[in-house]
């Protein structure tokens, strides 16, 4: 370990954070392209996903950080980088909201569609530990956009809340999961996306302020509706 740290030094190179791995723009791109045809494949691949997440956001990491560092709640947010983990959340005390409130519905949604806020992976490829922690911090909230949106963890469900990202973040990734995602989709749903879903989507993403700026840590009590209105997301069709 000894050697490979002093080697390390003499490159000018030191891990910028735990699990970060130094990537060429070649490197980056060969990533990119290989988890682009492996999510496309099979959009459950979650770990593709956030590869491609990676390598791609170059442009619109620093935009989302420069929203953040602009916004008094964003930038709290930035200063004490919260963590969305089953280690830092009292699902006792959310499980005991009243329905409605966001920590409940949270709760609510995880118990349903069976699934963990610790499944996130953490970042690996952005040469950038803030830039890391946005791209985190985004993982760590997705669910809370399922939540604030209505949807479910379905192939449709998460394709709306991909258009809905998309249109928030302009991550590639989420342009292309929007753009491809309903490929697998019927006939009949793919009606229903395009006349009403999508639209929807689109238009909340639009309107709504950014996302990324929300310590939601500190609103599991606020009723759903009241932060779908504070943040301009049209209600559910």
């Amino acid at each position: 370990r000894g050697g490979q740290q002093e080697e390390e030094e003499e490159e000018g190179w030191h891990q910028l954070y735990p699990g970060h791995i130094r990537t060429s723009p070649l490197q980056k791109a060969l990533l990119a392209a290989g988890s682009a045809v492996m999510a496309l494949y099979d959009p459950y691949r979650h770990d593709m996903v956030a590869v491609l997440g990676e390598t791609t956001g170059c442009l619109a990491l620093p935009n989302l950080r420069d929203k953040m560092k602009n916004h008094p709640e964003g930038y709290h947010i930035l200063q004490e980088r919260p963590r969305i983990r089953l280690s830092t959340l009292d699902m006792a005390r959310l499980q005991g909201l009243p329905d409605g409130s966001l920590g409940r519905e949270y709760v609510r949604f995880l118990e349903d569609n069976k699934v963990s806020p610790d499944t996130r992976m953490p970042p690996k490829f952005v040469d950038d530990e803030e830039l890391a922690y946005v791209i985190q911090r985004y993982r760590e909230i997705h669910d809370l956009m399922h939540t604030l949106l209505g949807m479910p963890t379905n192939m449709l469900g998460e394709v709306v809340v991909k258009w809905f990202e998309a249109v928030q973040t302009g991550l590639p990734m989420c342009v292309l999961g929007a753009a491809f995602g309903p490929i697998r989709l019927s006939t009949r749903k793919l009606q229903v996306l395009a006349t009403e879903l999508v639209p929807w989507a689109i238009r909340s993403g639009l309107n709504a302020t950014c996302v990324l700026n929300v310590y939601y840590e500190k609103r599991w009590e606020q009723p759903v509706e009241s932060l779908r209105e504070e943040l301009g997301i049209f209600p559910p069709p």
